[in-house]
Order: structure tokens, then sequence, then C-alpha cells
């Protein structure tokens, strides 16, 4: 039987609210924290989280929480579910009232521009080493609407102390969220970033209206541009054909329930940037990871014309069919040239 654990989840947005139904499930007692005090008053009288997850009921082991100090008091487990550009301003108030040091999972997908820091790394660099026992990523193909209907989904955890990712592991599972483990913390988080730039092209595609051929070439094309940059970077080039890499590539890029490819869907069809953000609601992670991977493939030396193109769209005004068909007029180049031999890698966990 499993050990009953007290949980905070710190951001009541779809995929916080989503696994905290999935401890909720798993006998937990969960704690969701919202800044929105409107937003924990509905949580707590009607049990719902309608903005975000509507036509959810959660259960009565969830209870929201507007005060950061009582959501953390005498917890066991800290889930950070917020944007990228919110992790470090919530970590320095995670700080000012956390008392023990407790392991941080981390389930949000970005890279923040300038420092080109990935979300683990936020964390070890804001957090005090004695306020943390470890960092764990939870990551993979996983719509929070699918998730809070109980569907079949499969996601990876992972951590450099393989013990605390083993924990999370055993936390979230259950017959309808199945956990791995993958030591490969590089690659889980490039694979789990990156791919919201391709599902924003993949979107783009289709709001030109260029079918399905198209975006199979972006989605192929795209992984290898992952691969490329997360190997640069260290990580192991089998954690690309995992999980985290083709895995969250495809669900992002083919869903309607990705934000990333929804986004990319209206500018295809010619909204701005401005527009579509306001429309969405939602922040969608693409558009600053964007930012971030450029920047990386200067510093790293690596070749990635999508990332480059939708750069060009997104911060440039360039327009989205000249930078689609200019992807297809660069110079001829063989299939394989640049890629990653992802049978070399021999010491990858398990997928």
């Amino acid at each position: 039987m499993k050990k009953k654990e007290q949980i905070a989840v710190i951001g009541a947005g779809s995929w916080g609210t989503a696994l905290a139904l999935v401890l909720a499930d798993n006998g937990h007692e969960v704690r969701l924290w919202a800044h929105n005090q409107v937003r924990i008053q509905e949580i707590n009288e009607q049990h719902t989280n309608h903005q975000y997850l509507p036509n959810i009921n959660l259960p009565k082991n969830i209870v929201g929480y507007h005060s950061m100090e009582e959501v953390l008091d005498g917890i066991d487990l800290i889930v950070l579910a917020v944007p990228t550009k919110a992790i470090r301003e919530v970590l320095r108030s995670i700080q000012d009232h956390q008392k023990e040091p407790l392991t941080i999972v981390h389930v949000s997908k970005g890279i923040e521009p300038d420092t080109l820091l990935r979300i683990s790394e936020m964390i070890e660099e804001e957090m005090p080493k004695e306020l943390y026992q470890a960092v764990v990523i939870l990551s993979g193909p996983s719509h929070a609407e699918e998730v809070s209907l109980r569907h079949p989904t499969t996601v990876t955890v992972s951590s450099k102390d393989m013990e605390a990712a083993g924990r999370v592991q055993d936390i979230f599972m259950n017959q309808h969220f199945r956990v791995y483990t993958n030591s490969d913390m590089v690659g889980v988080e490039i694979g789990g970033a990156l791919k919201n730039i391709i599902a924003l092209a993949a979107g783009i595609s289709d709001g030109l209206g260029y079918g399905d051929n198209a975006k199979a070439a972006l989605i192929t094309r795209g992984l290898a541009e992952i691969a490329r940059l997360g190997t640069k970077m260290g990580a192991k080039p089998l954690t690309f054909s995992g999980l985290t890499g083709i895995g969250d590539l495809i669900v992002t890029c083919t869903s309607v329930h990705s934000r990333n490819w929804r986004a990319g869907n209206m500018l295809g069809q010619g909204k701005k940037l401005e527009e579509v953000l306001a429309d969405m609601g939602m922040v969608v992670e693409g558009v600053r990871t964007t930012k971030a991977a450029r920047q990386l493939s200067v510093k790293y030396g690596v070749d990635m014309p999508i990332t480059e193109a939708l750069y060009g769209i997104l911060f440039e005004e360039c327009d989205p069919k000249s930078a689609v068909d200019g992807l297809m007029a660069r110079m001829k180049t063989n299939e394989m040239e640049g890629l990653v031999n992802v049978y070399e890698d021999r010491q990858y966990d398990e997928i």
C-alpha cells in the first residue's frame, strides 16, 4: 500500500489541476495553490476549476490555498506547475515560507531566455541548497484535458537523485497514469521545451492549409533539430526517441488540445502575435522558448532552420508563408547529415 503524503501543487492552471487529480486519485492530501483568490474559492466551494478544466469535478481531498505560508505548512513534497516566466518569483515566495528541505517536482516545459537555463537549473540557482533535497522533472506527452478524464497517459521523471525520482514515480503512478524513470535530465528538459517550437511551426503550416505532408516533414526535421542541440548540450541521443522526445513532439504537433499548435494555427491564418496571445488567454511557452533556442543555437553552433524561421515570424514580422516556403528552398543536403546516432548510446535507463 502506498504511503499517503501531503503534497502542495503550486499553480492551479490546467496542468497543475490535472496532476492534483492524479495525486488525489492516489489518496494523497493535495493542496492546490493559486494567485487568484476567486479561483481558490471556486475550487473549495464548487470543487471545479472551470476556466482551465471545464466539466471536471474535483474530489474533496483537493483543497485550494491562496496563502503560500499555509499551503507549505507541514507538506512532504512540492509540485511546481507555473509558467517558466513565473518560476523565479514563485520560488522566492516559497523561500520566504518553507521551513524544511523538500523534494521539488517541476512539471513546466521551457528555457529561460538570455540566461539559457533549463528549469531545473533555475531552481538550483534560485533556491538555497538547505531548502531542497532534490529537484525532479516530470515530463512527457500529456495533455491536461485527457489526464483529467483519466485517459491512459505515460510520462517520465528524471533527477540527479534517482532515488528521489523513484519516490516521485511511486507517488504519481496509477492504472491511468504510468510513470517511467530516465536519468538524462538534459535530454528530458530539452525535448520537453523545444517540442513547443516545432508545435508552433506545425500549427502555422496547418493554418496555411499545407496539410499532412508538410506537417510530417516539420515533425521529423524538428526532431533532428532538437536532437542536434540536445546532444551538444550533453543529452543522451536515445532520449529523443522516447516519451519526452518524439512522444511529446507528436502529441503537441497534432492535437487541438495543444496551445502551441493552436497559437501557430492562428498565426498561419494571418493573425498577429499580440492578437493570438490575447485570444489564447493562457501562456504559450513556445514563444519564449523560440527566443532561448535561437540563442542556444548560436552559442553551440547548431543549425536549426525551423527555429530560425519561426523566430523571424514571431519577432521580426516575417510573413509565415514566405518563411515556410523558405524552408523548402534551402540548399540540398543528405537527410542523415548532422543527425546523431542514437544506437551509439548504450546507457539509457528505460523508455
